[in-house]
């Protein structure tokens, strides 16, 4: 079981092995890897294994905390969930891929995030191709 923040089902799912530092992409490829061989998550409204390689992170929380926790909050009311609920990272993935990814859109959740261009990248080649995010993106 892992506790992972709401929003990070969206970065999860367009990660191409780009991040704040070297560790934390080492980390988020490790994550990832790990929540794709079936890994079970608690949905939490603070920090989570992703942040704690993060170099933004201060204490407990995250320099752009206030940021972060808004989209935490959209990711939450669009897909219909509250923090510390359980499911598999396949359930939460393809809920979050259908309500937000395919569904209302992911620049309504972090339409301020420094990775738009990547993002916005991956959904081009959805539109065009058809296919998910993680289709085209590095594991």
């Amino acid at each position: 079981m892992i506790s992972l923040r709401p929003h990070h089902g969206l970065c999860l799912q367009f990660f191409e092995g780009k991040g704040y530092s070297d560790g934390f992409t080492a980390h988020m490829g490790q994550v990832k890897a790990f929540l794709e061989a079936g890994a079970r998550i608690t949905v939490t409204e603070a920090d989570d294994e992703i942040c704690s390689r993060c170099p933004n992170r201060k204490g407990h929380g995250c320099i752009s905390d206030e940021k972060v926790r808004s989209y935490d909050r959209k990711v939450l009311e669009i897909c219909g969930l509250a923090g510390g609920e359980q499911m598999t990272w396949e359930v939460f993935r393809e809920l979050v891929k259908e309500k937000i990814i395919h569904g209302a859109g992911r620049a309504l959740v972090c339409p301020d995030c420094q990775w738009q261009e990547i993002c916005e990248e991956k959904e081009r080649e959805i539109r065009r191709f058809g296919a998910s995010p993680s289709d085209h993106c590095q594991r």
